[in-house]
């Protein structure tokens, strides 16, 4: 396949934002001029630029990376430039593979720090050379931070975070490691929380079961941290925790067993003091933590009491495997049309629950249960649950008649081209994320800004000066945006041209209602319906755009409620 010869790639990294030296700004400034040197002006300012900030260079998975891979697997350009190696990657096999692989593609490479260029043999040698001092480069700062680890081990204190339920953090003392002086943090026990965190193991030992132990707290009324009801997930983030451990001699032996690091001498195993594990976990931005296995964590006895005795503590983590593969997981296929629209009345989500019957045409019936009665036993909640296939048939019924009448229809859109956020969190999520954004952009435009005197009286300046301008735009289409979401929920309005999308797509309802997919279905319903709130025996629709409710009558010779305890 032909590559495009008229463009030319540049990629820049960096793990977090300084707004100095070698900044995301700085390298691709420092890429268009090589470029503008070695190919010319044209392929400077046609270069495609993709930038990850945030990110570290341990492996590849970034998305403007993954986006620039993809862009080259088109052939979308001949070259790629990095300021410097380590931008690309730190991993000797992730580099060996990427250069392969441009190499397949006809695509060259070029890292200015190193003047190293892969359209000659010699420059693919001496790039191969550099990946490995670079991937030396980075166990060495691997190893140094584990180092650091036993440092703070030996110390036994808390390092700080989220504070386990049962404690908090103060301030005790300064340590020195690494040549630093850090402050050092102690647990401290707060009575109330820790008196929880007992019933939540006594309850799991008798129930053996989170969903049960989970049922017991809502049924009495027990709060986490912040005042939330308990989950399943919360209870066994609890569990699995080692710092409720109290450091005794099975403690000792336990983890001797499990060949973890020991940083502690058996005496201080004095069934009082709890336990703090280092490295628990494998912690990388853009995915989740991957908790590692105890064998790899290092263990110290901490200043803190412990709460729960190790042979109940180590019981529950067997508990915990055997149950593993019983967690619940959604049915493959869902043919729900209202789910994340539809509300009880105690202010919990109502989720589709397949049944094991089936209708008079065979198909499977479900139920829509109110999350919080599911959980609670009907202790927070004892309305009857709605019957998920009679709804669905009496909603689409209804959206139906809207139609109907042509006019109606048309006003009852026009009327949804305004919308109102009624207590969700979208417009306020969308807020942050725009605050965000503007924060970012603001701190590169700073960052710039502060560069321009290293490229004064330099043809860069000027591309410098322009980048500038870009994010200012950038920032004032944000501005905009934002200025939308801020106004009272009567005058936000959709943007004209998804709103006329929208009524074209919806004009076309009459001939295909009946015969579309459930997917086709969902969006449909989701194109008018904002929410639904079910009250134990009807279903109060509400339409996008108005704060009026439908109370949705069943279809004939069929009831909305199902009496499922």
């Amino acid at each position: 396949m032909e590559k495009n010869s008229d463009t030319i790639a540049i990629y820049s990294r960096k793990s977090r934002f300084t707004g100095k030296g070698e900044s995301i700004g700085n390298q691709v400034d420092m890429c268009r001029a090589y470029i503008r040197t070695a190919f010319g002006e044209a392929y400077a300012d046609q270069a495609a630029v993709f930038e990850d900030e945030g990110f570290s260079g341990g492996n590849l998975n970034r998305p403007d990376f993954k986006r620039m891979m993809q862009a080259a697997r088109a052939h979308q350009f001949r070259a790629v430039v990095v300021y410097r190696l380590d931008r690309i990657s730190r991993s000797i096999s992730d580099f060996s593979a990427l250069i392969e692989e441009l190499g397949r593609l006809g695509i060259d490479f070029v890292s200015i720090r190193e003047s190293f260029d892969t359209s000659s043999p010699m420059g693919r040698a001496m790039m191969y050379i550099a990946s490995v001092f670079s991937q030396l480069e980075r166990e060495t700062i691997a190893e140094r931070i584990r180092d650091n680890m036993h440092e703070l081990a030996k110390t036994g204190r808390w390092l700080g975070g989220v504070t386990p339920t049962g404690y908090t953090s103060e301030a005790v003392e300064t340590v020195t490691v690494d040549g630093k002086n850090k402050r050092a943090c102690c647990l401290k026990l707060l009575p109330e929380e820790a008196a929880i965190v007992r019933v939540i193991y006594q309850l799991y030992a008798e129930t053996d079961s989170l969903t049960r132990t989970e049922t017991e707290l809502l049924r009495r009324g027990c709060k986490t941290k912040n005042d939330r009801n308990f989950t399943r997930f919360s209870i066994k983030s609890i569990l699995q925790n080692p710092v409720y451990m109290i450091a005794d001699r099975e403690a000792y032996r336990y983890f001797k067993e499990q060949q973890a690091e020991l940083f502690s001498a058996p005496e201080e195993f004095d069934g009082v003091r709890g336990i703090l594990a280092y490295n628990r976990t494998d912690q990388e931005k853009g995915r989740a933590a991957i908790f590692l296995p105890i064998s790899r964590w290092i263990i110290s006895v901490g200043q803190h009491p412990g709460l729960i005795p190790a042979h109940t503590w180590i019981q529950v983590q067997k508990s915990l495997e055997r149950n593993r593969c019983k967690a619940y997981r959604k049915p493959r296929s869902n043919q729900a049309l209202l789910t994340g629209l539809l509300w009880c009345r105690c202010g919990s989500r109502m989720y589709p629950k397949l049944t094991q019957r089936m209708d008079i045409d065979g198909k499977p019936l479900f139920r829509y249960v109110c999350k919080q009665k599911e959980h609670s036993r009907r202790s927070l909640c004892s309305l009857d649950n709605a019957g998920g296939n009679s709804l669905d048939a009496a909603l689409w019924e209804q959206i139906k008649s809207l139609e109907g009448d042509p006019h109606t229809f048309v006003a009852r859109l026009e009327q949804g081209q305004r919308f109102f956020a009624d207590g969700e969190d979208g417009p306020t999520q969308r807020r942050e994320e725009l605050h965000r954004q503007q924060a970012d952009l603001q701190r590169k435009i700073t960052a710039l800004i502060d560069s321009l005197p290293d490229f004064a009286g330099g043809c860069a300046a000027d591309h410098v000066k322009q980048r500038i301008e870009e994010l200012h735009a950038q920032k004032a289409s944000l501005e905009e945006e934002l200025r939308g979401l801020e106004q009272p929920p009567e005058q936000r309005t959709l943007p004209a041209g998804e709103f006329k999308l929208l009524q074209r797509q919806l004009t076309l309802f009459r001939d295909c209602a009946d015969q579309m997919a459930v997917e086709q279905k969902r969006a449909g319903v989701r194109a008018l319906v904002q929410k639904v709130l079910w009250d134990g025996a009807c279903a109060h629709v509400f339409l996008l755009g108005t704060e009026n409710e439908a109370i949705l009558q069943s279809p004939e010779n069929t009831h909305l409620c199902e009496d499922s305890k």
